[in-house]
């Protein structure tokens, strides 16, 4: 079972050879590892801030049934639709469905990495619908036929000359490579798709159950265009983002900007409590004004479940999706998220991926993982990922998923009392000539 490790080398190798790769992932992970820095430092009371979230997933996930339980109720009487979807394909028939009822022909969506997971676009692609991707980065690696290669940054890999080459193409007129023509052009190229699409999909942050309120954080402005505009709304989210109110949600909010791009506040932060309504006429509530007629909340098990009753893994759920984690770790500042995962980035990705799409898929990225500890250094949760990897690949190692050099390594130390293969007579005579020297 070697072919999946040779087929990732030979990926690893090619990054590592990619100089435009190199010089785009060293200018960005350094750039958001330094804005974090600054902005963690200019808080005093950050440490409080981590141990209340903590505190607050901590608990979300021990009495998670109990909140899903309490949302359901809360969202369906707010007029919304409420579905649990216990794998990827009951999620995206839902989805489909819901489309397919309202005869949409154009679906926005913001930025999830739920609907990733699941391969959601390509569903409803197969389905007739039109798909179009409106997050910045999330819009660029859709044009260029790719997976998105960072849990905030979707095109961090992409320089600046590339994108534009890009939306010369989507514009059919000569784009300059300037940051802010870029930014204008992806603007001018989705406000039409806004404005005429039938479906937004997005996904949350974080949920508040006992108002049923679904957080949504952003700097670009484009998710409250696509939960706004289109005469439906379906937010799509794993069922490890719910929590008990917005008070406890807020913490969670306050946190992930710091250690996402080293704001100390997203520019947009939407709280959305059921679909829009109205009571200016003689105080009768009714459904649907300027905003959606109708709101689907549609949350994911999806292996999640399995992974936070396992308690070597149960940690892994606690994750708000920062990515501080990928811009510190050593691999991922090599190779990128391209090659160092699956749906899931990174060494917190590998856990995902192992309950979310299966533990073979999750080998390349969890043998990976040089266990240095950077990651839990900076996670806001402080999850303790290397220690989780280290439990993943026994596993893996049991299934008979294991790196070739890494089995004749064990080979030579259990046959040979080395790592190297040197014969015993001759790793003795070896160390006997550097005791003898000195050394």
């Amino acid at each position: 079972m070697s072919e999946w490790y040779e087929e990732y080398k030979e990926k690893v190798s090619s990054a590592i050879r990619d100089e435009r790769l190199q010089l785009a992932l060293e200018r960005a992970t350094a750039r958001f590892s330094m804005a974090r820095k600054e902005a963690v430092a200019s808080l005093p009371y950050i440490q409080w801030l981590r141990k209340r979230a903590r505190e607050v997933k901590a608990w979300s996930i021990e009495n998670l049934t109990q909140l899903i339980s309490i949302l359901k109720e809360r969202a369906e009487e707010l007029g919304c639709s409420f579905h649990l979807s216990e794998d990827s394909e009951e999620l995206r028939k839902y989805v489909i469905k819901v489309c397919s009822e309202h005869e949409a022909q154009l679906i926005i969506k913001s930025k999830s990495m739920v609907t990733e997971e699941v391969d959601l676009n390509e569903a409803l692609e197969r389905e007739g619908f039109r798909v179009v991707e409106t997050d910045l980065g999330e819009f660029i690696v859709q044009l260029r036929g790719e997976r998105a290669t960072h849990m905030v940054v979707p095109a961090i890999h992409v320089p600046k000359e590339e994108v534009a080459a890009l939306f010369s193409k989507a514009t059919g007129r000569r784009v300059s490579p300037n940051v802010e023509a870029l930014a204008l052009t992806a603007r001018q190229l989705l406000r039409r798709e806004f404005m005429s699409a039938d479906v937004g999909i997005t996904g949350a942050n974080v949920i508040a159950a006992e108002t049923g309120t679904i957080v949504i954080l952003e700097n670009e402005g484009n998710a409250r265009f696509v939960s706004n505009v289109p005469p439906v709304h379906v937010c799509v989210a794993g069922i490890e983002k719910v929590v008990p109110t917005i008070d406890d949600a807020m913490a969670i909010v306050q946190l992930l900007p710091p250690n996402a791009t080293g704001q100390l506040m997203a520019c947009y932060v939407s709280l959305i409590t059921g679909p829009s309504r109205t009571a200016d006429i003689e105080l009768t509530t009714t459904i649907g004004a300027h905003g959606p007629r109708e709101l689907h909340l549609v949350l994911l098990d999806n292996g999640r479940s399995s992974m936070i009753l396992d308690p070597n893994f149960k940690e892994a759920a606690y994750c708000i999706r920062c990515g501080a984690c990928l811009n510190v770790c050593p691999v991922y500042g090599k190779v990128g998220g391209q090659v160092m995962g699956y749906r899931y980035v990174g060494g917190i990705g590998a856990i995902f991926t192992a309950f979310f799409h299966g533990v073979e898929k999750a080998a390349p990225v969890a043998f990976s993982c040089t266990g240095c500890g950077a990651c839990v250094k900076v996670c806001p949760l402080e999850i303790d990922v290397p220690s989780m990897i280290e439990k993943l690949r026994q596993r893996l190692v049991s299934l008979g998923y294991a790196p070739p050099p890494h089995l004749k390594i064990a080979e030579y130390v259990e046959s040979r009392q080395n790592p190297f293969g040197e014969p015993v007579k001759e790793r003795i005579s070896w160390l006997k000539e550097l005791e003898e020297g000195g050394y």
